[in-house]
């Protein structure tokens, strides 16, 4: 599903930045290192251009698809014996409830308050991509930023060599003309690299886990309380970490770097570690 945009600062700025590093990459660093009609030159460019359409094109969805939308007729059906938990509120007890939405919220669902509704199995919102991440697009999210530490690192590389080259040769003239264009390529792709990096490294994490930003900062509260009574407490999602990984990307190894997400089902429902101990159970 998709869903009404408005261009922001932040959305202008990585388009632009995402512009910036491809041409200078493909037109400056590849032609004055190799040449951009060698055929070193001719490889790294098509490399490089395809991480950075996937890169794009991951983006794109992350931006323009609707994360998750809580249907207006959802109802929470608490005698449904294939439904092994509910989350309720924190004090009190009840189902919970969005007073704003005026609904009653699924499983892993909260209310952004920059939407300004709820969103299905809802990780963070994201200023850079002027949404949500939740249910539907959380895999473009996570391929999209897999791409651009790639693309970032890679171009890192044909950088320092770029100028490493320029160096050995007689080319100071010539190389002074794009030194200021080495200079802020430079002062963006260190931070870029370093901080997509690190929000891979903690996604990775959460995927492995089956938990969301939010339900991450629940779950260290939760297991504040849980070691408080002298009780363990496990994130009732985590299935292990392979069945973690295909819930989140897919089934198969050759769809998880594809913006494909035909295997998330409607975000109403999700597989628990209780709905294993219950089949286990009832198989004896």
């Amino acid at each position: 599903m998709k869903r009404g945009f408005r261009f922001s600062l932040p959305v202008i700025a990585a388009v632009s930045a995402i512009a910036f590093i491809y041409f200078c990459t493909v037109f400056i660093f590849i032609d004055r290192w190799f040449g951009l009609m060698t055929s070193p030159g001719v490889m790294n460019a098509f490399v490089f251009t395809g991480v950075a359409v996937l890169c794009v094109l991951n983006y794109g969805f992350a931006i323009f698809a609707d994360p998750g939308r809580v249907p207006f007729s959802f109802m929470p059906d608490i005698e449904d014996s294939g439904v092994p938990i509910h989350e309720i509120k924190r004090k009190g007890g009840d189902l919970r409830y969005c007073q704003k939405c005026s609904h009653f919220k699924p499983p892993r669902a909260h209310h952004c308050r920059v939407c300004k509704r709820c969103v299905l199995r809802m990780d963070h919102h994201c200023i850079w991509i002027s949404n949500c991440v939740g249910h539907a697009n959380y895999k473009v999210f996570f391929v999209f930023v897999v791409y651009a530490v790639i693309a970032c690192i890679y171009s890192l590389v044909l950088l320092v060599g770029s100028v490493t080259n320029d160096s050995q040769k007689d080319e100071r003239q010539s190389a002074d003309s794009f030194r200021i264009l080495y200079v802020i390529s430079g002062l963006l792709l260190v931070p870029l690299s370093v901080a997509l990096s690190v929000l891979l490294g903690w996604h990775i994490y959460l995927v492995l886990q089956n938990k969301t930003t939010i339900e991450y900062h629940e779950g260290v509260r939760a297991m504040w309380l849980a070691k408080k009574g002298g009780n363990v407490y496990k994130h009732p999602y985590d299935l292990g970490a392979y069945e973690n990984l295909t819930t989140v990307l897919g089934p198969s190894i050759f769809c998880w770097i594809c913006p494909t997400s035909r295997h998330i089902g409607n975000g109403l429902r999700y597989r628990t570690a209780y709905d294993a101990t219950s089949a286990a159970s009832t198989s004896q």
